[in-house]
């Protein structure tokens, strides 16, 4: 046992030697590869901001009143359009500032025209965008603002008018939103610019300090910018060191304190900054002294274990084979549970099926009740439309035994007359025919545009000889003309027909026989409205006015059919059907409906 605890000291001698320098490389490759992810979010974050206006100068400069403008500086009329127009663009695209400067730098138009920090009238050609623009190109700068006194990155174009430069297009474009974010990282997001000065920081106090010696030829690039306005220039206090060859370490010092951070960097040189993530390295010096001891006292567990071990070594043979036979219980549970499992998915399954093969019976007797609703309305209408019929034939059979008389007494013009008056009961006829036709027969369940007018119309052709016999009116009132609803045309088509005929049942016998019909369109939605003056519907029975096979009518008057199967024609289309009261004045029945848009070519259902 000596040579063992021998054996043991030396490890951990080993471990507390070179263990920490081995952790620390590990937990510092790990903050690397989370402050690797940040520092592409944050740089990918910067360019997309900016990329969203690079283009945008370039725009403002082509416009043609913005080229009038800069031919016509002093034109009262065309810089307060300018102005109006630059003002708006800037609200809707949310930058900071647009602005139009002449050739020698005066700014003559500005989005900030009418603030306290107005750009109009300041000159500006110091700025290297400004003389970038007025080479030809487009231009990109950052700097804090002159006159504003507020940061902002700067695109610019050169305005065109036949061939030669006029003026320059200026947007600035605010990055205090990004900045802002950075604020309440568990890390510090820096960015600077090509002299090494820091202009973008989570952290006030950092702003406009260097990273590197502020030479004097430093400070003149700057100056000759103005990069920085009237802000205060100093050296932040950083001593650089690295942990091996693969970190690049950096201590900056503050308030009385150093603290050290492990630093990644990505140069942007589309816009001359580099960006850098600083993280804490504290929490990775703590984790590996951590894990040192940790590992220490693992070492000192596993040779107390190894000793425990060696003394239960005939208890842990009895203990396996206790595992062992559990192990087999528990297998054998596991495929009783899966038996009784598949059993109950095998029941679920035949119930799903069974369930969907009783959906489909009820939608089958639901069509084939919406079939036979039709037909027996038909049935109904035998005898008026027999009447509708026997007038025109008989009307026809007059007018051409007369063209015959006509026709031989050599009265051409008279006999034409009597054929075109023919010709137009014969259309008649074909149009009562196409009605009933389309109102008999089965539809599929193809649903699209349906333009609420034809519908009204066709459902009106139907029921015109109920409308006769009982001696009532229609007001229909559709706006816009137009209206269109995502549904099946003959589905809807029966359910107009069955809520009229139910509106003139109601109207009989009454002293007001007027059924209104009132489309509206309210955004996403429309809504087809069927009133009567009729006695109205009594609270009573309006909850069940819905059900099947039921209804206030005689018995032989009707099955209680009509309005159940509208209502579920109305839901298969999504929308809703259902009544109101208006009290003293009768019944309405109000449909709801999506709204559609009619195709250039209409598909009937």
């Amino acid at each position: 046992m000596v040579w063992a605890a021998l054996l043991f000291a030396g490890v951990a001698l080993f471990i507390a030697a070179y263990g920490n320098s081995f952790a620390t490389g590990i937990y510092l490759d790990q903050a690397s590869a989370r402050g690797a992810a940040t520092l592409r979010l944050a740089t990918a974050a910067l360019r997309g901001h900016l990329n969203r206006y690079e283009a945008l100068p370039q725009l403002i400069a082509d416009h043609a009143d913005i080229k009038m403008l800069v031919e016509n500086p002093h034109d009262e009329r065309l810089r307060d359009w300018a102005n109006d127009y630059l003002k708006e663009v800037n609200a809707l695209l949310e930058s900071s500032d647009i602005y139009v400067m002449m050739p020698n730098g005066d700014t003559i138009v500005a989005s900030n025209h009418d603030g306290p920090a107005s750009f109009v009238g300041e000159n500006f050609n110091y700025r290297p965008y400004f003389q970038e623009a007025m080479a030809g190109g487009p231009g990109r700068f950052f700097a804090l603002g002159t006159t504003s006194l507020k940061r902002g990155y700067y695109f610019s174009a050169p305005i065109l008018v036949e061939g030669g430069i006029r003026g320059v297009v200026v947007f600035k474009v605010d990055i205090d939103a990004i900045e802002k974010s950075w604020t309440a990282s568990d890390h510090e997001i820096i960015v600077t610019d090509p002299e090494g000065i820091i202009f973008m920081s989570g952290r006030a106090e950092w702003r406009y300090a260097a990273l590197q010696p502020l030479t004097p030829d430093r400070l003149a690039r700057t100056a000759a910018s103005r990069r920085y306005a009237i802000a205060t220039l100093r050296e932040l206090p950083v001593e650089r060191g690295a942990f091996g060859d693969r970190h690049e370490l950096m201590t900056i010092s503050g308030a009385g304190q150093a603290k050290e951070y492990l630093a990644l960097a990505e140069s942007m040189p589309e816009a001359g900054w580099t960006v850098t993530v600083l993280l804490d390295t504290a929490s990775a010096h703590a984790q590996a002294l951590t894990s040192v001891a940790a590992v220490l006292l693992l070492m000192g567990l596993a040779a107390l274990a190894l000793a425990v071990l060696v003394q239960r070594r005939a208890r842990l043979r009895e203990r396996m084979d206790m595992q062992r036979q559990s192990q087999q219980q528990l297998e054998h549970r596991v495929e009783e549970r899966t038996a009784e499992l598949a059993d109950a998915n095998r029941q679920l399954a035949e119930e799903v099926a069974e369930r969907r093969a009783t959906e489909a019976r009820l939608r089958k007797t639901q069509a084939d009740l919406l079939q036979a609703g039709k037909l027996a309305a038909l049935g109904q209408m035998s005898a008026a439309l027999s009447h509708e019929f026997n007038q025109p034939l008989s009307a026809v059979k007059a007018y051409a035994d007369n063209a015959a008389i006509l026709i031989e007494s050599n009265r051409t013009e008279e006999a034409r007359d009597n054929v075109s008056r023919i010709s137009g009961l014969i259309d008649r006829m074909a149009s009562i025919s196409r009605h009933l036709r389309n109102f008999a027969r089965k539809p599929n369940q193809k649903l699209g545009p349906v333009l609420v007018t034809d519908v009204i119309a066709d459902a009106l052709e139907i029921v015109g000889w109920r409308l006769k016999a009982a001696d009532a009116t229609v007001t229909v009132d559709i706006d816009p003309q137009n209206l269109t609803v995502h549904a099946g045309s003959v589905r809807l088509q029966q359910v107009l027909v069955n809520l009229i005929s139910n509106a003139v049942d109601a109207t009989e016998g009454g002293c007001e026989r007027t059924i209104e019909i009132v489309g509206r369109g309210t955004g996403r939605k429309v809504s087809i409205a069927v009133r009567d003056r009729g006695p109205g519907v009594p609270d009573a029975i309006r909850q069940r006015i819905f059900d099947p096979f039921f209804t206030t009518r005689g018995v032989g008057k009707g099955l209680g059919l009509g309005l159940s199967i509208s209502y579920n024609i109305i839901k298969d289309f999504g929308g809703d059907l259902h009544v109101n009261d208006r009290t003293g004045s009768g019944a309405e029945f109000l449909i709801e409906l999506r709204a559609a848009e009619m195709p250039a070519l209409e598909v009937a259902e």
